[in-house]
């Protein structure tokens, strides 16, 4: 498994809108609006780099999204 930090900037005033958006996505463990550079984060259990990878680039497509970094964790479940 795959653990993930992704830190979401969002266009001004939706990051509500995006949060809950991306509670629904396959492997999202909790998303939450923050104050901050970012908006959103989101953590992400997937079961490989490869899944991990086709999460973000779901998530960078959301309407509301402008731009995201993902933090994989290096740590051995």
């Amino acid at each position: 498994m795959v653990f993930a930090c992704i830190l979401v900037s969002c266009e001004a005033g939706r990051y509500k809108e995006v949060a809950g958006k991306l509670k629904k996505t396959k492997g999202m463990k909790k998303s939450f609006g923050v104050n901050g550079r970012w908006d959103v984060v989101a953590e992400i259990e997937a079961t490989d780099l490869k899944k991990l990878g086709e999460i973000v680039l779901n998530i960078n497509g959301t309407a509301g999204v402008k731009a995201t970094e993902t933090l994989v964790s290096l740590q051995e479940e």
